[in-house]
């Protein structure tokens, strides 16, 4: 039971831009468990299984509870409910600097964060036509945004809505949860399942193998993806709609930061992300 409850606050970090679900599992104690079971599913299976099923229902719970609210601000409140989103991925960055540094740190890995910043910055902003908005997916899509959404989950930091943002698919997302879109969601949920396996393992050896290095990596197309959570209607102005689009984006940063801080103090997190 209290995995599950867990699993529904993870769920949370699936649709709400800035607390990404893979730092919410790093806050409970349960990142490196699900890593390694989810990347080694097959092996004493029925034991995975009983694992994961609780907290895998807990956030498809959270996902689909979370989304409805999230959709609802988006569309009434778009301006200060991205500014809030923008607070929260800023308060991740500290956060995330730190977990590069944490297994040892040298100059070079500055270089890659920095071409890595500038790859992620070619992708998603320098080239905004490469990744249209999609309103009406096709099957392959639904379950590339699947894929994507597990990339989301296990990949440490990478923030779900700035990913999604970036590759034309997050209102698209959230509409489907929001509504309970079945044509794009059974789709999405079999790509969210196969990537989810296959990136669990691949991330598992590569932090195994390469730790700073992918993190490093990691760090700075993350880095480059920021700005694209603001869309062209986020522009502030001199009025009461803006003034409170800047509180709510310090007010995002305060929290996001105090649960960085959680995951820092957290006792049951062992071994590497």
């Amino acid at each position: 039971m209290k995995n599950f409850l867990k699993g529904i606050v993870v769920g949370l970090g699936g649709v709400a831009p800035g607390l990404s679900g893979s730092v919410l599992l790093i806050i409970f104690g349960l990142y490196q468990n699900v890593l390694d079971a989810l990347g080694t599913l097959f092996v004493d299976l029925k034991k995975k299984i009983m694992f994961l099923l609780p907290i895998v229902c807990g956030m498809g719970i959270g996902v689909l509870l979370f989304s409805k609210i999230l959709n609802f601000f988006l569309n009434r409140y778009e301006l200060p409910t991205r500014f809030c989103f923008l607070g929260l991925i800023l308060g991740t960055v500290p956060l995330f600097y730190k977990e590069v540094k944490k297994n040892g740190f040298s100059g070079i890995y500055y270089v890659v964060i920095i071409l890595a910043a500038a790859l992620g910055t070619w992708m998603f902003t320098l080239n905004p036509n490469a990744f249209p908005q999609i309103d009406d997916p096709t099957l392959l899509q639904s379950i590339f945004l699947g894929i994507a959404v597990a990339a989301t989950a296990i990949i440490p930091g990478v923030d779900p809505a700035v990913l999604l943002s970036s590759l034309g698919l997050y209102e698209m997302y959230v509409r489907s949860l929001a509504n309970l879109d079945l044509q794009v969601l059974v789709p999405m949920a079999a790509g969210l399942g196969a990537g989810a396996v296959a990136i669990s393992f691949g991330m598992s050896v590569l932090f195994k193998r390469f730790y700073t290095m992918t993190f490093s990596v990691i760090f700075g197309i993350f880095l480059s993806m920021i700005p694209n959570m603001l869309n062209e209607k986020c522009t502030l102005g001199w009025d009461g709609q803006s003034v409170i689009s800047i509180l709510v984006m310090a007010f995002g940063f305060l929290i996001s930061y105090y649960l960085g801080g959680l995951e820092n103090n957290g006792e049951q997190e062992k071994g590497n992300l």
